[in-house]
């Protein structure tokens, strides 16, 4: 993975995690990407707000980092396609604890300590 600072310079490893995935848009470029390879007119059409040039800017930061993957067809019309690397997938593993936190709390209310996290449409018991 390329950063943007020296290794020695993160305080600790979600410093470094945040350095790579900070910005409005990264998680949402990396859920949409989840689901499968996209063109940059899909990803621009299923990130709702996002511009032009923050997209581009964007992906080639998470290309740099090694973690999206930006495929050029050579052809005419030009096609490109972007898609998750092996590091780009085990980055959102990493991220999916922090997003079932996130549908766990939305609605403001934290579950009772020792209950179970559970993402949408899992049942109560399981």
């Amino acid at each position: 993975m390329v950063t943007r600072r020296g290794a020695d310079a993160y305080h600790c490893g979600i410093d470094a995690a945040m350095d790579v995935i900070g910005g409005k848009w990264k998680v949402l470029i990396l859920w949409a990407l989840d689901e499968r390879p996209h063109r940059f007119g899909e990803l621009r059409r299923a990130l709702d707000g996002v511009t032009e040039k923050v997209l581009a800017s964007h992906l080639r930061e998470l290309e740099d980092d090694g973690i999206v993957h930006r495929e050029d067809f050579g052809e005419v019309p030009p096609r490109v396609e972007y898609s998750l690397t092996p590091l780009g997938r085990s980055l959102n593993d990493a991220l999916a604890p922090l997003g079932d936190w996130g549908r766990a709390n939305i609605g403001g209310v934290p579950p009772e300590p020792g209950e179970p996290v559970r993402g949408p449409g899992q049942p109560v018991g399981g």
